[in-house]
């Protein structure tokens, strides 16, 4: 009885068995020395179009729609008719202006008709006084030349020089007249080609405005839907968008990433996007300063061409490399775990039947791999998956 009891407290006083661990459940990997290039995941981004390559119809007047002629999806070229507008009260206004203009045109013409005549009369008089002044001023050359010989008198030579510096004055006064007529048919006359003028611009915008009415497109590209769809019969205010063409071959990339993780992206930082119909390379752009939850924006400009299937909110995923750290250890990611932390991972045996919990410090991670600081040496190998429901115990035996 008293070797019984002895035995008895011997063996409660022993340890558990290790728990088995089916090894197929589980997954491993080596520690290894040498670059490691960290990343960060975009799981959840799409294609999304670059500023340079959306093109927005707004409306240009009131309208009603009428015809809807393409529908979202479709390929649309320049010139591609999108929909057809009704504005009635822009009809009235057009014929308004073309008649305006008529009108101003015909002032216009009227006007310079009877300046030109009136100048006319002006330069007849003007002629009829410079011709005067020249034949006394011949006349006042020969008195004077009688004059010099004794021929006439000097009374007489001084009525035809006073008769003469009248009619230089009268001759200078004509042409100053003339001159101020001239300037002031110019006034009359701008005055008039600004209302013509005024009426074009009014008749122009008129026009441009009709030929809005038949909505088109300018560039080549994917018709896109809007937030809230036209229909037949509605009625549009100036300024309504009624189309949005997007360039199908410029498309960027916007990845949603973790708030925690985007600390570290910079821009101008490469970038691999992957389409699941091929990567295509690419650099950090914008990084969105908002944080919608727990996440940021970040845009990567595309740098390869792209897939053939390649549309605007086309689901894509993206990796974003921040740095590449020189000649360190590192192991896989551990399912649980963040970086610069202390984890509790089980090491493997050498022969592989069992594995030992130990404590490792770890440093900066990536995507996959994160840095080892301590606890851990070069050709070690880890479990990585979650181990959790072993925190009770150190070891494991690996079946």
């Amino acid at each position: 009885m008293v070797v019984v009891g002895i035995a008895g407290v011997l063996v409660s006083r022993l340890k558990p068995a290790a728990p088995t661990v089916d090894r197929s459940t589980i997954w491993t990997d080596t520690v290894k020395r040498g670059p490691m290039i960290r990343q960060v995941r975009g799981s959840t981004g799409m294609l999304v179009p670059r500023e340079d390559s959306i093109e927005l119809i707004p409306s240009q007047t009131d309208a009603t729609v009428v015809r809807i002629r393409v529908l979202p999806g479709a390929l649309v070229t320049p010139n591609t008719v999108l929909m057809d507008l009704a504005d009635p009260q822009l009809q009235q206004q057009l014929l308004s202006a073309q008649l305006t203009l008529k009108a101003a045109e015909a002032d216009y013409k009227s006007l310079q008709a009877s300046l030109e005549s009136t100048l006319m009369d002006k330069k007849t008089a003007a002629a009829q006084v410079n011709a005067e002044y020249r034949q006394d001023k011949l006349q006042a050359q020969t008195d004077k030349a009688l004059f010099d010989l004794g021929v006439i008198s000097g009374l007489a030579y001084d009525k035809s020089r006073g008769i003469g510096d009248q009619l230089a004055e009268q001759h200078a006064l004509s042409q100053e007249q003339l001159a101020v007529n001239q300037k002031a048919i110019e006034v009359q006359l701008s005055s008039a080609q600004a209302k013509v003028d005024q009426a074009k611009a009014l008749l122009g915008l008129y026009e441009k405005q009709t030929a809005a009415l038949e909505v088109r497109s300018t560039i080549s590209g994917i018709l896109a839907p809007l937030a809230t769809p036209l229909q037949v019969g509605q009625h549009v205010t100036a300024g309504t968008s009624l189309a949005e063409v997007i360039q199908s071959g410029k498309l960027k990339a916007a990845l949603q990433i973790a708030e925690t993780q985007a600390r570290d992206i910079q821009i101008g930082q490469p970038a691999s996007i992957d389409t699941h119909n091929g990567v295509i390379p690419g650099h950090v752009t914008r990084i969105d300063p908002a944080v919608v939850n727990g996440t940021r924006t970040v845009d990567v400009m595309l740098d390869g061409p792209l897939p053939p299937g390649a549309v605007p909110q086309l689901s894509v995923d993206g990796t974003i490399d921040l740095e590449r750290l020189r000649d360190v250890l590192y192991v896989g990611r551990p399912a649980l775990g963040n970086e610069n932390s202390t984890l509790s991972l089980f090491k493997l045996d050498p022969d592989g039947k069992g594995a030992t919990r130990v404590s490792v410090k770890v440093g900066r991670a990536s995507v996959n791999n994160i840095q080892v600081l301590d606890g851990l040496k070069e050709g070690d190998t880890v479990i990585l998956s979650d181990m959790s429901r072993y925190d009770n115990v150190d070891r494991v035996r690996l079946d």
